[in-house]
């Protein structure tokens, strides 16, 4: 319980300034069997004091505690809706070292979820200020950056960018990779832009990191050379060891390729941060395997209304982490593909792609101001029911959002 400070704010406050001073979260929770639901008041003040200055019990008061600091800088509780157990809370801007998200987050996504007096929680967005918007690097080509690195025309500038990965995601050697990327690079009107390493193909006895990214490259050079069209081999990295991780970036600038491809959330934030910033010159493709274990949420609370199964953070939340952090692309999910996604893909794609994104009650988002931040392509995954046709793929997907990345599912066959 929040003990000793008052962290709810007084009826109908709201943060004066709060794109400079103020980082504004969305919560929902649901509170424990043995907790009264006329504690909930009680129980969101004690998320606003464990994730900013609070602690669980009373704490020393005199000179040189820290108690008056731990008071100024405290977390605020508002806009609090009893019925469906919501509430936001506002963070000084100050409170987090602006450029640090592993610091961030191990306030508002860090003891809070083990309270015992909750049984859920989602954190459903989070709105950052501008000084800190501005404090990561944020993509280092984005949307029109890789349509330069891809020499693309005015008409290629309407159209999505369109690709495909392989499967099985795993089993071929190197050498075979090498020769489907050519058999799909030249495929129809050659009109693939890219081919893509799945999450979990890293470096395996049968399909070396270094001869994969040798000799996919190569063919890749040899179809450029023959057809004039510049091309992206999304190539994956993902080590748990950045220093490999980083060799094998600069292995990538050295036969040729464009794109790393890194898994980042297995990686995780501090990785993804340090790759963009000792980055060779390449494209981040952001792999999002491993989101649903912390974004996934089965009850009916999704909505905001009903009951939490358990502690979440959205995958809207993420997407905004991973633009700030730096990737140029980034799975998002699809409201036609496989994985759940709650409808909330095009909310995701909202947030990757503009300049400013309004909220929307819809998905019970706060919106965001970017502040100059490069846009970030939104990546969907689709499963053809027809042969693929890639031009007409591409036509058809162009006319609805040509800031996309088209992620093809094919076989060898």
């Amino acid at each position: 319980m929040a003990v000793q400070l008052n962290y709810i704010a007084p009826p109908g406050w709201q943060p004066e300034n709060p794109d400079q001073d103020y980082l504004v979260i969305q919560f929902k929770i649901e509170l424990a069997d043995f907790v009264d639901k006329k504690k909930f008041a009680d129980a969101a003040a004690s998320v606003a004091a464990e994730s900013s200055t609070g602690t669980w019990t009373k704490v020393d008061e005199g000179p040189q505690s820290g108690i008056k600091m731990a008071d100024d800088m405290k977390a605020i509780v508002f806009d609090v809706d009893e019925a469906n157990f919501m509430f936001k809370v506002a963070y000084k801007t100050d409170l987090f070292e602006a450029d640090n998200m592993s610091g961030f987050l191990a306030g508002p996504a860090g003891n809070i979820g083990g309270m015992k007096m909750v049984k859920g929680l989602r954190m459903f967005d989070v709105r950052f200020p501008e000084k800190m918007v501005k404090a990561f690097p944020g993509p280092r080509y984005g949307i029109e950056g890789v349509r330069d690195l891809l020499e693309h025309d005015d008409n290629q500038r309407k159209l999505p960018i369109l690709g495909t990965v392989p499967k099985p995601k795993v089993g071929r050697t190197a050498e075979e990779q090498a020769v489907l990327a050519r058999r799909l690079w030249t495929a129809g009107d050659g009109s693939y832009d890219f081919v893509k390493d799945d999450e979990n193909l890293t470096s395996l006895f049968f399909n070396k990191f270094d001869d994969r990214a040798r000799l996919v490259h190569q063919v890749q050079l040899e179809i450029e050379q023959k057809t004039g069209k510049k091309k992206l081999y999304l190539c994956n990295l993902s080590h748990s060891n950045l220093d490999v991780m980083l060799k094998r970036a600069d292995l990538i600038k050295e036969t040729g390729g464009r794109c790393m491809m890194i898994d980042v959330i297995a990686t995780g934030f501090a990785a993804v941060h340090t790759m963009r910033l000792k980055n060779p010159e390449l494209v981040i493709h952001a792999h999002r395997a491993m989101h649903a274990f912390i974004t996934r949420e089965s009850g009916e609370g999704i909505e905001g209304h009903g009951a939490l199964n358990g502690f979440s953070v959205s995958m809207l939340t993420l997407a905004k982490i991973f633009r700030l952090l730096g990737v140029d692309s980034l799975h998002t999910g699809s409201p036609k593909a496989k994985m759940e996604d709650y409808g909330e893909s095009e909310e995701i794609m909202r947030v990757l792609t503009q300049d400013e994104v309004m909220p929307n009650p819809k998905f019970l988002s706060l919106g965001q101001k970017w502040f100059g931040t490069k846009r970030v392509w939104p990546v969907a995954s689709l499963l053809p029911k027809i042969p693929i046709q890639p031009w007409l793929q591409l036509s058809v997907s162009g006319a609805q959002n040509p800031n996309l990345f088209i992620d093809i599912l094919t076989s060898s066959r």
